[in-house]
């Protein structure tokens, strides 16, 4: 859907490749938009709100290159709508949608932006902030994840902890586990099922084939446009690349 509105647009956002795309998407949908940014900092954020009228709509990420963008708010008031941009799993998707404070996922489907917009074009009203409770969503709730996986092998079934699991992975439309000492199962599950049944602060979906645990990473190595090759123990597979999209999102991962 294209939109005729000329909209005053901020855009929040550490990760220089996301916030292209995001730019991209959004001249799309508002060609007569006016967009501003983007700010990586929470620093550069607060001095820009404090220092312009307030835009029309906000896209923040939430990790920032100096912390949580919810710091910003709790530094000033912010009478905008806000749309958030990050990376964490279902549970706090859904929470934010429960919220009244729409919520994308990273890399940004533009079918998805278009419902957050059409939301955004019929309410037309602030959502209710609540800093706190945001936060407290963000904190990865243990029985929300996986602490073992059925497997069956040959006759036999057994349980594999996943703290015993090195990388899940996709071949052929089939979906395997490998634990540390190189073993291989096939799974009942999508590599898609998988990233919010995983500990985000353990595992890592690097592309559409792996799904890496952090102790799994031997190396990490530079590549072209902007993209990182990882190299992974006990695989053979050497040409396993991190997307543009995901790099910035990776490195705060390993950052912890």
């Amino acid at each position: 859907m294209s939109y005729s509105s000329k909209l005053q647009i901020l855009i929040i956002e550490d990760e220089k490749p996301a916030a292209n795309r995001l730019r991209q998407l959004l001249q799309g949908f508002f060609p007569e938009a006016v967009l501003h940014g983007h700010l990586d900092t929470i620093i550069s954020s607060v001095d820009w709100l404090q220092g312009h009228p307030a835009p029309d709509l906000i896209f923040c990420d939430i990790q920032l290159a100096d912390g949580q963008s919810f710091e910003i708010f709790e530094r000033i008031k912010v009478g905008s709508p806000i749309i958030f941009t990050t990376a964490f799993d279902q549970y706090a998707i859904k929470a934010f949608k429960l919220n009244s404070i729409d919520y994308l996922l990273k890399p940004i489907d533009p079918q998805e932006l278009d419902q957050a917009l059409q939301k955004f074009q019929s309410q037309q009203k602030q959502a209710s902030l609540d800093i706190q409770q945001l936060k407290a969503l963000l904190v990865p709730q243990a029985d929300h994840h996986k602490s073992r996986f059925l497997v069956k092998y040959g006759e036999k079934i057994q349980s594999v902890q996943t703290a015993d699991i090195s990388i899940f992975f996709s071949e052929e439309k089939v979906t395997y586990l490998q634990t540390k000492e190189g073993r291989r199962y096939i799974l009942d599950y999508t590599l898609d099922q998988l990233e919010g049944m995983l500990d985000p602060r353990k595992f890592f979906r690097l592309n559409r084939k792996y799904i890496a645990s952090f102790s799994s990473i031997s190396e990490i190595h530079t590549y072209s446009n902007s993209r990182l090759k990882i190299k992974l123990t006990n695989t053979e597979d050497q040409d396993i690349l991190v997307s543009r999209e995901k790099v910035g999102e990776f490195k705060n991962w390993l950052d912890g």
